[in-house]
């Protein structure tokens, strides 16, 4: 399946939703990043209607596309 809304038939234009997470280390010299998680895909929605598009429903070679830009797992 190619990346198509199933709401509006939109094929171009999506949001994606993601969720990273950062460990901060507070000590007296002042706050530091210490580990930097990957960013997880949580949601994909079409830019037009948002309705919800199966991400894992999509092709992989796509998906894997996909990841690969946002730097994602």
């Amino acid at each position: 399946m190619a990346l198509i809304c199933p709401g509006c038939g939109n094929e171009k234009s999506f949001l994606v939703k993601t969720l990273q997470m950062h460990v901060l280390q507070v000590e007296e010299e002042g706050a530091d990043l210490s580990e930097e998680g990957l960013p997880a895909v949580l949601e994909l929605l079409c830019d037009e209607c948002e309705t919800e598009v199966d991400f894992l429903g999509i092709e992989v070679e796509l998906r894997r596309e996909i990841l690969q830009k946002l730097g994602a797992r």
